[in-house]
């Protein structure tokens, strides 16, 4: 890696919204460490990041639903004796289908992913950001952090636990130079609906969001130092705002219709 460029460091970077910050980071000029649990796409996708933008792109396997996993990126990141000036926490995964007949396992991946990963991640990369006076974190929260997710319950609720991890942190460390940003994507066109068993259903065969689009208005807001940004499409924002002020009872009712198994063909 060269040492001219800043360090950002990008989590399920693989495919989809993380590829696309990691893609648009090196576009902006950094370095770059990516980390998936998928070695088969993260590998490929590393090259061709390193290939379309001429960057530094090295690549660490690590599930981070582990806690020795999580520590072992860590450790590969101290290794290279360089601060991280820029922290994409974007791993994530979901599970469609009813709370009752969803297995207790994938409902625990969510968990250990989305909610525990981060704060791990963030526990130790923002200690180091604060003793260095400089760092941004961005974290992918979702626009469903807004919304009871009827058919999507547990992954809803850990966005939701992502979003006012990011917001506290973000008002923690307003005196400082370190900012954390939470990205809040709608539907977005990644691998998402097919890994969480959601083809079947409305929202996961309706039109999506652009993921470039998304990652970069994501970063646009990291940059600026904002503390949120509802990303991507016209459509998306305004469902945002509408979040605001409708009543959860009617938030999940719309969920629901959106989200049910077979609701596609409704």
């Amino acid at each position: 890696m060269t040492q001219t460029r800043e360090l950002a460091i990008v989590t399920g970077a693989s495919g989809g919204i993380g590829f696309e910050l990691a893609r648009q980071l090196a576009d902006r000029g950094f370095d770059l460490i990516v980390n998936s649990a998928d070695e088969e796409r993260l590998r490929p996708a590393a090259e061709e990041i390193r290939r379309r933008t001429g960057a530094s792109v090295e690549y660490v396997r690590a599930d981070l639903r582990r806690y020795e996993e999580a520590e072992r990126f860590l450790e590969a990141l101290a290794a290279t004796g360089r601060p991280v000036a820029v922290a994409a926490l974007n791993a994530g995964v979901g599970q469609g289908g009813a709370f009752l007949d969803t297995d207790l396992e994938d409902e625990f991946e969510i968990v250990d992913l989305n909610v525990r990963s981060t704060v791990h991640l963030a526990k130790r990369l923002l200690r180091s950001m604060a003793a260095a006076g400089a760092g941004r974190m961005l974290i992918t929260s979702s626009i469903a952090s807004t919304t009871p997710g009827s058919f999507q319950a547990v992954y809803n609720a850990s966005k939701s636990f992502l979003q006012s991890f990011s917001q506290a942190l973000q008002n923690e460390l307003k005196d400082t130079p370190v900012t954390v940003t939470a990205l809040m994507p709608g539907p977005t066109d990644t691998d998402f609906f097919r890994r969480a068993d959601m083809e079947d259903t409305k929202v996961g065969s309706n039109e999506k969001d652009d993921p470039g689009q998304v990652a970069e208005q994501g970063l646009d807001a990291l940059f600026a130092g904002k503390d949120k940004v509802v990303a991507g499409s016209l459509k998306t924002r305004a469902q945002g705002m509408a979040n605001k002020i409708l009543p959860d009872s009617l938030k999940a009712e719309g969920h629901r219709r959106m989200a049910e198994p077979g609701s596609a063909e409704q």
